[in-house]
Protein backbone atom coordinates (compact mmCIF):
# COMPACT_ATOMS: atom_id res chain seq x y z
CA UNK A 1 0.00 0.00 0.00
CA UNK A 2 1.36 3.33 -0.94
CA UNK A 3 0.91 6.36 1.40
CA UNK A 4 0.59 10.04 -0.43
CA UNK A 5 1.31 13.47 1.40
CA UNK A 6 0.16 16.51 -0.45
CA UNK A 7 1.33 20.27 0.78
CA UNK A 8 -0.92 23.37 -0.05
CA UNK A 9 -0.10 27.14 0.77
CA UNK A 10 -2.55 29.15 1.93
CA UNK A 11 -2.98 32.45 0.74
CA UNK A 12 -6.55 33.72 2.14
CA UNK A 13 -8.32 33.24 5.31
CA UNK A 14 -11.99 33.96 5.94
CA UNK A 15 -12.06 36.69 8.95
CA UNK A 16 -15.25 35.57 10.20
CA UNK A 17 -14.49 31.67 10.12
CA UNK A 18 -10.44 31.27 10.50
CA UNK A 19 -10.92 27.31 10.18
CA UNK A 20 -11.74 28.22 6.24
CA UNK A 21 -8.75 29.21 3.81
CA UNK A 22 -8.05 29.23 0.43
CA UNK A 23 -4.91 27.89 -1.15
CA UNK A 24 -2.99 28.98 -4.53
CA UNK A 25 -5.56 26.65 -6.79
CA UNK A 26 -9.06 28.71 -5.68
CA UNK A 27 -9.79 25.56 -3.04
CA UNK A 28 -11.71 26.30 -0.44
CA UNK A 29 -10.79 23.81 2.50
CA UNK A 30 -12.16 23.74 5.97
CA UNK A 31 -9.07 23.29 8.48
CA UNK A 32 -11.00 21.51 11.55
CA UNK A 33 -12.16 18.60 9.09
CA UNK A 34 -9.53 18.51 6.84
CA UNK A 35 -12.00 18.74 3.92
CA UNK A 36 -12.05 20.63 1.09
CA UNK A 37 -15.13 22.45 0.52
CA UNK A 38 -17.57 22.12 -2.60
CA UNK A 39 -18.09 25.40 -5.01
CA UNK A 40 -21.82 25.25 -5.36
CA UNK A 41 -24.59 27.03 -6.92
CA UNK A 42 -27.99 28.63 -5.68
CA UNK A 43 -30.14 31.08 -7.77
CA UNK A 44 -27.73 31.28 -10.05
CA UNK A 45 -24.64 32.47 -7.73
CA UNK A 46 -21.58 30.88 -7.66
CA UNK A 47 -20.25 30.27 -4.33
CA UNK A 48 -19.46 27.95 -0.91
CA UNK A 49 -21.18 27.12 2.56
CA UNK A 50 -19.75 27.98 5.03
CA UNK A 51 -20.85 27.00 8.50
CA UNK A 52 -24.00 26.02 7.14
CA UNK A 53 -24.51 29.12 5.43
CA UNK A 54 -24.42 30.06 1.64
CA UNK A 55 -22.26 32.99 0.85
CA UNK A 56 -21.75 34.07 -2.79
CA UNK A 57 -18.12 34.73 -3.95
CA UNK A 58 -18.88 38.37 -4.60
CA UNK A 59 -20.23 38.57 -0.73
CA UNK A 60 -17.35 36.35 0.69
CA UNK A 61 -14.40 38.13 -1.11
CA UNK A 62 -14.28 41.29 1.35
CA UNK A 63 -14.27 38.78 4.28
CA UNK A 64 -10.79 37.23 2.41
CA UNK A 65 -7.49 38.27 5.02
CA UNK A 66 -3.94 37.42 4.63
CA UNK A 67 -3.09 34.41 7.22
CA UNK A 68 -1.44 35.44 10.30
CA UNK A 69 2.44 34.50 10.36
CA UNK A 70 2.10 31.34 13.39
CA UNK A 71 5.41 30.87 15.81
CA UNK A 72 6.83 27.76 14.91
CA UNK A 73 9.56 26.49 16.94
CA UNK A 74 12.44 25.55 13.98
Amino acid sequence: MHTFSVTYTVLFQIDFATNYVFNEHRECFNLKSGRRIKKVTKNGMIGYNIKGKFYSLKKLRPHLIKPLKQNTPF
